[in-house]
């Protein structure tokens, strides 16, 4: 069936999935024997993201796919369905207690990856985020990503019948329901749980058990109840085969009271036991100063001049004066946990040194108030845009000196990845995917306080530096020089699909005869 993009609005009605037009592509398909891989993700940069996980949901399945079959599994929101004029349909799922019918598209990327798509216009065709509005956080999230659990679990058995997975890769809370579907059910294919951010938890009244086709002997402390919530995130990390997050050292402070949200009694027994483990992201290569599309003037490392033109482009733009002085950088979610309050107070600092400060990002409205306002008392010298804008943040790395960064805890970051490629050093606190990412003094400068005196020592060491240049081109090209590619981010995950699969000759004899 070809669901076209007038009927995407309409009620979905049950049909018996015909063969998809695309028989090249289902050829390949049922002669592969790589491993098969079911990658689901509440976001996609290719279609929209609101962070992290979008970059990494369209990077790393691309870079595992020398080696595995993979597939993408997300929710049919209105910018993945508007994009194609006709989706194919493979499947249609009936209704499960509370959680609607709906059906599976098949689509594929322009570099060809598949890309199935839960199509359910009630629950994802809105207006605002994926996961809420100006209001908040949509009332039904608990039916909208359990219904995508579910489809994850379903497809994993034969949903689609050219194609089921061999292991399951969901990533945070909006996709976690999905081992415990296949538990539930008595179904055996392995999965891995990604946290991304273990502070978002998914967490429900227990009265939503029933509609979500939770059984109530799950609601207990071996299961999905945390602290007399539902927890769709606690519920992944009891029944997944492994647990990954997202830095080394993300994957120790979880473990710990400080950072574990809760549940660091349950993940040090997933460490104990050898089911936890930190993968570094990476970033893609379009992240390369001399190639990069967006910015003001090209540059190669050791090319300062190249570099000063994107500064230059940045200060017109933010609307800041004329300066040999240092421009720090904040691109960021303007929220408490990446420490931007401890910026606002070290901004006055920064400025009485003869620093400039630019900001972009979004968030908490305390805090863009508070940016905008110091933008009002500092013109010339502090320029604040509110929202995000792709090529403001690339031409803001490319242009910086220095970028601010003292989350107080950060699972990984990709933000202090790009400023080094550009040859902006970061001011990170010493924590997560910072810790394990920028070296203190040679590519960056770290502070172990997350606090404004432990930022303002780092600031002031980031100052001194500026004024010797030549350390401070040499701190650049160490920085430049810094690769983060994604290779060894897809060899770890590949090593840990192997070890999960078992050696996979199995699956793959019984394919090839």
């Amino acid at each position: 069936m070809i669901l076209p993009a007038s009927a995407r609005s309409a009620s979905l009605t049950p049909v018996v999935p015909q063969e998809r037009p695309r028989a090249r592509a289902a050829e390949a398909m049922r002669g592969s024997l790589k491993p098969r891989v079911l990658y689901a993700t509440p976001e996609m940069a290719d279609f929209l993201k609101t962070g992290g996980l979008g970059e990494v949901a369209a990077s790393l399945p691309r870079a595992l796919r020398q080696g595995f079959d993979v597939r993408i599994l997300i929710p049919g929101y209105r910018q993945v369905v508007e994009r194609f004029a006709e989706i194919p349909v493979v499947a249609q799922l009936p209704g499960v207690a509370g959680l609607p019918p709906c059906a599976i598209g098949l689509v594929e990327t322009a570099d060809g990856l598949p890309v199935y798509v839960v199509l359910n216009p009630d629950l994802y065709e809105r207006d605002g985020s994926p996961y809420g509005d100006q209001g908040g956080d949509f009332p039904d999230n608990d039916l909208r990503f359990g219904r995508l659990s579910l489809a994850a679990a379903e497809l994993a058995h034969g949903a689609d019948p050219d194609w089921r997975a061999d292991l399951l890769h969901l990533n945070d809370w909006q996709t976690a329901l999905a081992p415990a579907y296949l538990a539930w059910r008595g179904q055996r294919t392995p999965s891995v749980l990604t946290i991304h951010n273990l502070a978002y938890q998914g967490l429900f009244p227990w009265e939503n058990l029933g509609r979500l086709g939770v059984p109530e002997s799950a609601f207990q402390i071996d299961g999905v109840e945390f602290y007399g919530k539902l927890s769709f995130l606690k519920a992944g990390l009891f029944y997944a085969s492994h647990v990954t997050t997202v830095s080394e050292t993300y994957a120790h402070e979880i473990t710990t009271p400080e950072f574990g949200c809760g549940l660091d009694g349950l993940l040090r027994t997933r460490a104990h036991q050898g089911r936890l483990a930190g993968i570094l992201n990476g970033i893609d290569e379009v992240w390369d100063p001399r190639t990069d599309p967006h910015l003001a003037t090209p540059f190669e490392p050791d090319d300062w001049k190249g570099k000063r033109a994107n500064a230059d482009a940045v200060r017109q733009r933010f609307g800041l004066g004329v300066s040999r002085g240092p421009l720090f950088a904040i691109v960021s979610r303007l929220v408490h946990q990446k420490g931007v309050d401890l910026t606002l107070a070290a901004a006055e600092s920064i400025v009485a040194e003869g620093g400039q400060l630019v900001v972009t990002g979004q968030g908490e409205s305390r805090f863009e108030a508070a940016f905008l306002d110091l933008a009002r008392r500092h013109p010339g010298a502090v320029g604040v845009r509110v929202g995000f804008e792709e090529t403001d943040a690339h031409r803001m790395f490319a242009g910086s000196d220095f970028l601010l960064m003292p989350s107080r805890f950060e699972p990984c970051g990709l933000a202090q990845m790009y400023a080094q490629r550009f040859g902006s050093l970061p001011i990170v606190h010493r924590t997560g995917g910072l810790a394990d990412t920028v070296e203190d003094g040679v590519t960056g400068f770290t502070f172990g306080e997350a606090s404004l005196k432990g930022l303002t020592g780092a600031v002031r060491r980031a100052l001194e530096t500026f004024t010797s240049k030549r350390r401070l081109n040499a701190m650049r090209r160490s920085a430049m020089a810094r690769s983060f590619g994604w290779d060894k981010a897809a060899h770890s995950y590949g090593l840990l699909y192997t070890r999960s699969i078992g050696n996979g000759a199995e699956v793959l004899r019984s394919r090839a005869a």
